[in-house]
Formats: C-alpha cells, sequence, structure tokens
C-alpha cells in the first residue's frame, strides 16, 4: 500500500545526514530495525523509490529517517536536501528482517547505523539495554551519527573506530579480528551486522 505523507520537520544531523521527520499514516506500524521505500512527491520523482529505515520508536506520532546523503551523485539523495517542511514524501509498507533477537553485540559501518537506532530507542525506552554492545565504524568524529545518543543510552559499551582520522579516545583503524579480541567481544551472543561492503 502507498500513502503520501508531508514532511513536519527537517534537520542536519552530519554534514552529509539529514533527519526527516513526517506524517504518519493512520494505523501504520513497523517493528524497530524496519525499513520502507520512499519517493518524493515532485514531478519526475515519484517513481524513484529507495530504501530507508525507520530510526523513531513504533508508537510515536510521525515517521522519522535518518538519510546520508550523496549530493555528488544527483540522485534521491541530492533531492532530498531540497525537502522543506509541507512538502510530501510517498512512502510504501515496512519491510525487513533486521530486528531484535536478543543481547548481542552491534557493528556498523556508517550509514549502516540505521537499523539499530530504532532498536537502541526501543530497548532504551523499555529499560532493556543490558549488556549490548556498539562497535561503530566511520573515517572521521565529524561522520559520526547520533554520538551523544548513543554514549547516553550505552555508556562504555559505546565503541568508535576511525579509519581516517587519529583522536584521542577513539581507536584508529578498522574492524579486524585483532580488534575484537581487543574489545573482549564474546563471539558466543548474537552479532547484528550493517553497512556498506568496504
Amino acid at each position: 500500500m502507498v500513502h503520501i505523507v508531508k514532511v513536519r520537520s527537517i534537520a542536519q544531523v552530519t554534514h552529509d545526514v539529514l533527519r526527516i521527520e513526517v506524517e504518519k499514516p493512520d494505523q501504520y506500524t513497523f517493528d524497530p530495525g524496519q525499513a520502507t521505500e520512499v519517493a518524493i512527491n515532485k514531478n519526475g520523482w515519484e517513481n524513484e523509490l529507495r530504501p530507508f529505515t525507520f530510526t523513531c520508536l513504533p508508537e510515536d506520532n510521525y515517521l522519522e529517517f535518518t538519510i546520508k546523503t550523496y549530493p555528488s551523485h544527483k540522485g534521491v539523495t541530492a533531492e532530498l536536501l531540497n525537502l522543506r517542511p509541507n512538502d510530501e514524501l510517498i512512502i510504501g509498507d515496512p519491510w525487513g528482517t533486521i530486528g531484535y533477537k536478543g543481547e548481542g553485540v552491534f557493528i556498523a559501518g556508517g550509514a549502516g547505523i540505521t537499523p539499530f537506532i530504532s532498536i537502541f530507542k526501543h530497548l532504551y525506552s523499555n529499560a532493556q539495554i543490558g549488556n549490548n554492545r556498539l562497535i561503530f565504524a566511520n573515517k572521521t568524529k565529524a561522520d559520526i551519527i547520533d554520538e551523544n545518543q548513543f554514549r547516553t543510552i550505552l555508556g562504555k559499551n559505546f565503541i568508535n573506530i576511525l579509519s581516517e582520522e587519529n583522536r584521542k579516545k577513539y581507536t584508529h583503524g578498522y574492524i579486524t579480528e585483532e580488534f575484537l579480541k581487543k574489545a573482549e567481544i564474546n563471539l558466543d551472543k548474537y552479532f547484528y551486522v550493517c553497512g556498506p561492503h568496504q
């Protein structure tokens, strides 16, 4: 089913990431971690569907997407930079199999964090964070999405690693077997992984 929803607000989360809040259709539900197909309701863009993850809570009275933009590609995410409140998006039904199965280790690369945002918000709101850990890989500190929120939710269980920047209190490099050993990651737990191929 297709829904046309108005944009309520747009905020810049990082230098290249937008947070877009839209109206929530009646009876619309999703599970934390799920996504939907989104298009911009403007001439020439209505059929340009792209998958984006919900980053709000299912019980919120709005829908929210946290989206990395690529202005140089001149595609959908570049056009999203031109959105204004009261513009419209076209969204489909929720889908996706990323969901919380139990305590474990979440590994995210860049915008691959988005399915985990709603999951962690949901666990936190229900006092079920437990000993879940998040390893978040980015190029630089400026690329880290929702850093303060994850620090609040996870404390010492929020681990950052930067590949292109050396900074105090941040690990430098890539997520390797050696890195996981140093971080004392329990391999017997669930692993949730989302990110780019490289």
